[in-house]
């Protein structure tokens, strides 16, 4: 895959959010008339996405890459976390869809530039699926949440917004990795039931 350069980089699907909340609403959750349980577990727990997609569907999740673009030390208008991830930074941009090809997520992750490879070596793989082949502990660290629009987000899912998302660290070896930015389909509701956002 062809990298671009700093002076053609693409922009990423980020919300304009309605709602947002950050690591403490994390941690306690939110009330049920905001977001059902079911959404919550997916969006705020620590689990891997791309395996409970898979187990909500029965389908093998597949990543679909929209885009592998240096942004060099770039805010790149991504989360204040960002800073956490050394630089210069790689930003990929990913559809996670059903092998019968329906999208279900999006997710735009910012890299150490030098370290993409030997953390994903096959690209084409979910970045769970890479980093578990390799034996890599991680910790899933979530700090934020968001509900917002996204005219992008809209076309590409075929789905009407708004959109729930939220950004997470991993951490290895008690260093910040990669962060990681997604937003789920309202699709998902055949699995999990109304968002119930009020």
């Amino acid at each position: 895959m062809i990298l671009k350069t700093e002076n053609i980089v693409t922009s990423w699907h980020k919300l304009e959010n309605i709602w947002q909340g950050g690591e403490e609403l994390v941690k306690i959750g939110l009330p049920h008339s905001q977001l059902a349980p079911p959404w919550q577990i997916l969006l705020l727990g620590d689990g891997s996405p791309t395996r409970h997609l898979r187990l909500l569907t029965s389908e093998t999740i597949k990543v679909d890459i929209i885009d592998m673009s240096l942004v060099g030390n770039s805010h790149d208008n991504a989360p204040a976390d960002i800073e956490k991830v050394p630089g210069p930074r790689l930003r990929r941009q990913v559809w996670l869809k059903t092998a019968s090809g329906k999208r279900l997520a999006y997710a735009s992750s910012w890299w150490e530039a030098s370290q993409v490879d030997d953390y994903l070596q096959n690209r084409n793989l979910p970045i769970w699926e890479s980093l578990s082949s390799l034996h890599t502990e991680l910790y899933r660290d979530i700090q934020g949440i968001y509900y917002g629009h996204s005219q992008a987000l809209e076309e590409g899912f075929g789905e009407k917004g708004a959109f729930w998302g939220r950004h997470y660290l991993f951490w290895h070896a008690r260093k910040p990795l990669t962060l990681i930015y997604e937003v789920f389909s309202p699709y998902l509701t055949k699995y999990l039931g109304d968002m119930n956002y009020s």
